[in-house]
């Protein structure tokens, strides 16, 4: 290979477009990061949740919040609202509370219809006011989730949507994409999309 070839490699290298299959790629290593306060789960996802981008649970009952409490008390500490969008039930305050979320940085848009949904996740991502967002769809199209991981990255928002399992086989533009499944022992996650790395790994969490 001649060096302006391998110039052109090394560069597409260290911008993070071209990956090696034996680990997670440069760009991914080097993406912000939150911790999930469990370090086993932090190194299944590649070093914790994403920060200006999308995740995506898919889960038969909605499981999988309890995953995202130790980042929401973390992230309820900065002068950003915590947007919860149409979730299925209303969060209890003291809950969150004694789980050390501070509550006065939550945000709820409730029973709103599918395109007010969508534009008030949108609006939320894109605002820059928003540390995170959390978005319950009944159903959502692959373009739609595109707007809404474009709009995680330019407002440098966390966003995780919960999604039925069935819809788990639509292609996604996610960064993040996590089958959860609850049982007696907890909760087994596993890894069915991930930026820059192979999927398929799992964890059973205990809750």
């Amino acid at each position: 290979m001649d060096t302006v070839q391998q110039t052109g490699l090394d560069g597409l290298l260290q911008k993070g477009e071209v990956w090696r299959g034996d680990g997670v790629s440069r760009a991914r290593a080097a993406s912000r990061t939150y911790g999930s306060g469990l370090e086993e789960l932090d190194v299944l996802l590649g070093g914790g949740w994403p920060a200006a981008a999308l995740t995506e649970f898919f889960s038969a009952a909605g499981a999988g919040l309890s995953l995202l409490v130790p980042v929401l008390a973390k992230l309820s500490e900065q002068e950003r609202w915590l947007a919860w969008v149409n979730p299925p039930y209303v969060p209890y305050a003291p809950e969150l509370a004694a789980r050390g979320i501070d509550t006065s940085r939550v945000l709820l848009l409730k029973d709103l219809e599918h395109k007010q949904g969508l534009w008030a996740a949108e609006q939320a991502l894109r605002s820059g006011n928003c540390a995170v967002m959390l978005y319950w769809p009944e159903k959502i199209a692959p373009a739609q989730v595109r707007r809404l991981q474009l709009a995680a990255e330019s407002g440098d928002c966390m966003a995780v949507l919960f999604r039925p399992l069935r819809q788990r086989v639509q292609s996604s533009m996610a960064a993040l994409r996590l089958q959860i499944e609850a049982d007696q022992e907890g909760l087994l996650v596993k890894v069915l999309k991930q930026r820059g790395s192979w999927p398929g790994g799992s964890l059973q969490v205990p809750v």
